[in-house]
């Protein structure tokens, strides 16, 4: 892995750690991870995959997380306070993180690029197509919704998770993570423990900052509902989602398509929310068919 720094980045003049992956005169296909997550969440051999259908791979530590910039100085994150219509502790939102992607496509010299967003980075790459339009050739939203409350909300099993005490040691953040993707991953296809526990463990030898998190986490409740927005999109789309995804119910990922004219839906049966090893050609395949689509 050879991560290198990008530095000034965006409005924010941030620093991203980020890695290129493949032929820098391939499709550049930029990747964005979700909550909490760093580059490490996109996982090498699907990285692989893409990079051996012809693409450029791009993927990088959002802010708050991994080597990027960490936002410090800030007040305390309060979700009830956001929920309530309180904003004082967010200290930026979605359209702040669609600004450091764009601000890292200027930083390589890249005009615009096909945007692959999981999660809460589904959340980014949406509002980078409704933001930035002219920088983004194609869309794929994964595991992802729409801001919509009333789609895509958490199963109680996987609201559970976000009780009991912090972790602050290597050893107990790692069974933490364990604990949680045992629970929102993919119910029809095999738990690969040692890889969730080894990816655990090198993100948090690179960074452990569990209130950049929280600060995500309320950058997303402040950012509200984009399907008004999504309506307007006239970018060639692709939405996945597994229809056993416990932390983002399926409705998010049908809500999406529904809302982005043209949007091709792939709901995937026994799929929570992860990136299932044996799934890795299929949606490398996919996003790679839209990539090429986009080009004529």
């Amino acid at each position: 892995m050879t991560i290198e720094i990008a530095r000034d980045v965006g409005p924010a003049h941030i620093d991203i750690a980020y890695e290129s992956l493949g032929d820098a005169h391939a499709p550049p296909v930029v990747l964005i991870m979700g909550l909490g997550s760093q580059l490490l969440g996109w996982p090498d051999g699907f990285c692989t995959e893409l990079v051996q259908r012809g693409l450029r791979v791009i993927r990088f530590d959002n802010r708050d997380v991994g080597q990027s910039t960490h936002v410090t100085g800030a007040p305390a994150p309060n979700a009830p306070a956001v929920l309530a219509g309180d904003n004082s502790s967010v200290s930026y939102t979605l359209s702040d993180m669609a600004g450091d992607t764009v601000g890292l496509l200027d930083a390589l010299g890249i005009a615009s690029a096909h945007i692959v967003g999981a999660s809460l980075g589904g959340f980014v790459a949406q509002t980078v197509a409704i933001e930035h339009p002219r920088r983004v050739r194609s869309l794929t939203s994964m595991l992802s919704s729409t801001g919509d409350r009333n789609v895509g909300q958490p199963h109680r099993k996987a609201l559970a998770l976000f009780g009991g005490a912090p972790v602050t040691t290597r050893e107990a953040v790692v069974e933490r993570m364990v604990e949680v993707f045992r629970v929102i991953g993919s119910p029809a296809y095999p738990f690969e423990r040692d890889a969730v526990a080894d990816r655990a463990g090198r993100a948090f030898d690179r960074s452990y900052d569990p209130l950049g998190m929280a600060r995500q986490g309320i950058a997303v409740l402040a950012s509200g509902d984009r399907t008004p927005r999504l309506r307007a999109l006239a970018v060639p789309t692709l939405v996945i989602h597994g229809a056993d995804d416990a932390m983002v119910d399926v409705s998010g990922g049908r809500a999406t398509a529904a809302a982005i004219p043209g949007a091709e839906l792939v709901v995937i049966d026994g799929m929570g929310h992860d990136l299932p090893r044996s799934l890795w050609p299929d949606f490398a395949s996919r996003i790679a068919a839209l990539v090429h689509r986009s080009a004529l």
